[in-house]
């Protein structure tokens, strides 16, 4: 109870906070339970960057990791963006730098470079649009070029390319938790729960997706959840996800495809963090005026997509 009890005041705490500071939650659906109960808008990738372009708060506090806060921070310079825990970052973001894209660009000139948001601001900015997991396929088809570098996720790149006739080069990137599940998980899930739909993140391996029923982000798993008929779900994503499923679809049982399936960044938030960000307006995520000023047209370029 104790715990509980501090854990509520410090909730409260951060209420009052939000107030005094302008202040607005932008918090990921893998974010820690009690980081999801706080938020003002949980979301994926595009739908935070979405917010983040759009709210008026004058302080955005962005429960996820670094990338995310960066993206905020392009987008809204005039803001003050802070990330609660500070070391939170993404490993496929750190599997391509912008010197090595520059040198791919070099060598593919007629190329264009397609970046999913998962990079740097510095990748960013060498990139004609970004994308996220939920509208890549779109955006890969938006641009005018025939070629596609496509950086830095490769299973992302390849589901892209399912969907194109221009040739998508993915990036040997991956996503440490996606990529290291198995078709023979989703055999032993289907036989646990014959009568389950399968729904996987775009991240997953190629033979992964091509045994799922359903490929989507992380809030288009939770459309298709909610939308659905069916009863019973196997969940192919990072297991953070399952809290928010059992909050908005309390009559449907989600099992999740690979229980071990942590991002263990994305759990290094807590409300301790945020009540001290919001304190102290630290830690700030800035981004270099030259850097932000060529990443912004790539974010820009694919919000602008209907």
């Amino acid at each position: 109870m104790d715990r509980l009890a501090g854990s509520a005041e410090i909730g409260a705490e951060i209420q009052r906070l939000k107030e005094e500071q302008d202040a607005i939650l932008l918090v990921h659906n893998y974010q820690p339970d009690e980081i999801q109960d706080i938020a003002d808008i949980t979301g994926d990738s595009l739908e935070l960057s979405r917010a983040a372009a759009t709210r008026e708060e004058g302080v955005i506090v962005f429960c996820g990791v670094d990338f995310m806060a960066e993206t905020a921070a392009i987008l809204s310079p005039e803001k003050t963006v802070l990330l609660p825990a500070e070391d939170a970052c993404c490993p496929m973001a750190q599997m391509i730098s912008a010197p090595e894209l520059r040198l791919a660009k070099e060598r593919h000139p007629d190329a264009a470079v397609v970046c999913y948001v998962n990079t740097s601001a510095e990748v960013k900015a060498e990139s004609n649009i970004c994308c996220t997991s939920s509208n890549a396929v779109k955006v890969v088809n938006s641009v005018k070029e025939d070629e596609i570098i496509f950086v830095p996720d490769r299973n992302l790149g390849r589901y892209a390319q399912r969907f194109t006739k221009k040739k998508v080069m993915p990036w040997e990137g991956f996503c440490i938790v996606h990529d290291r599940i198995t078709p023979s998980q989703v055999m032993a899930a289907r036989k646990a729960h014959p009568d389950a739909v399968l729904l996987v993140h775009p991240e997953c391996r190629p033979e992964v997706i091509d045994l799922a029923d359903h490929v989507a982000s992380t809030s288009g798993i939770i459309r298709e959840v909610a939308a659905s008929k069916k009863k019973e779900f196997i969940i192919g994503t990072e297991i953070g996800i399952l809290y928010r499923l059992k909050k908005e679809c309390p009559d449907k049982a989600c099992f999740p495809l690979d229980e071990k399936g942590i991002c263990r960044n994305m759990k290094k938030t807590d409300l301790k963090k945020v009540r001290d960000a919001l304190l102290t307006l630290q830690p700030r995520v800035t981004v270099p005026d030259d850097v932000a000023a060529r990443a912004r047209g790539a974010i820009e370029r694919m919000l602008a997509l209907p």
